[in-house]
């Protein structure tokens, strides 16, 4: 379908979501959510695509935020509605593995994007922080509490308190993202990680991700349990038939997803 906010592409098994609002840095709109979500759900159905890149159009912004001419007129009441929460779950939940290239700026609800996917690469002339408290608000679509599982309650009261906007380096040092890499080299990267995750299970990886997202919430007990159920299921797979089979054969594997 035709989109007026992203730019949504496939190249062999990778699916890119652009985000296409250069001269306005990319700000993440309602309208921009919402063709998203529909790109996922079109993606979804692509049983081809095996990940999913998010990355923003020109070469200053991955998301700037969001829209702050929007943002200026909400209420109270419609902050209680879903929003850019509920698009970041489905991101965060989505059955197929999700890279964010940060290709510059990703500040507010764009690092917040950048947070719900499960692999982060950003080139050395991004920039992230979340610098809501100097608009008077808090990150609010997940950035004080995926941040925090990521790198720690110490640093992240540091960055959102602060506001402070910080570079690829610290931001690899910190372990917000995998990566720091060359502008130039940014997109080559980020596809040899999604051509190497690509050439997995994808029952694998669609459960490993759930695994590893439940399973950091709960004691040891129930994530143990949880690891152990989904590797129940797996042993029952096709996959898992061919997978072992490729490796004593010495082939590559040919995966089906069943």
């Amino acid at each position: 379908m035709d989109y007026a906010n992203i730019l949504v592409k496939e190249d062999q098994n990778i699916g890119f979501i652009i985000i296409n609002r250069p001269e306005q840095r990319n700000a993440l709109n309602v309208e921009t959510l919402q063709e998203i979500e529909t790109a996922l759900d079109e993606l979804r159905s692509n049983e081809e695509i095996r990940v999913v890149i998010f990355t923003g159009a020109g070469e200053k912004s991955f998301a700037a935020g969001a829209d702050i001419s929007q943002l200026n007129k909400r209420t109270m009441l419609e902050a209680l509605q879903p929003n850019m929460t509920a698009t970041y779950r489905k991101i965060e939940d989505y059955e197929k593995p999700t890279i964010a290239a940060i290709n510059g700026f990703a500040l507010g609800g764009g690092l917040e994007l950048a947070l719900a996917c499960d692999i982060r690469i950003a080139s050395y002339n991004a920039k992230v922080g979340l610098p809501e408290v100097g608009l008077g608000i808090i990150p609010g679509a997940g950035g004080t509490q995926r941040l925090t599982r990521l790198i720690g309650k110490g640093k992240t009261m540091d960055l959102v308190l602060t506001g402070d906007i910080i570079t690829a380096d610290e931001a690899e040092r910190l372990g917000i993202v995998s990566k720091a890499v060359p502008a130039e080299d940014l997109m080559d990267r980020v596809r040899e990680y999604a051509r190497k995750i690509s050439q997995k299970g994808p029952l694998a990886l669609r459960l490993a991700k759930a695994v590893v997202n439940r399973g950091a919430d709960v004691e040891m007990e129930t994530a143990l349990y949880l690891e152990k159920l989904a590797q129940t299921v797996l042993m029952g797979s096709e996959d898992k038939q061919e997978g072992t089979q490729a490796f004593l054969d010495k082939r590559q594997p040919q995966f089906k997803g069943k």
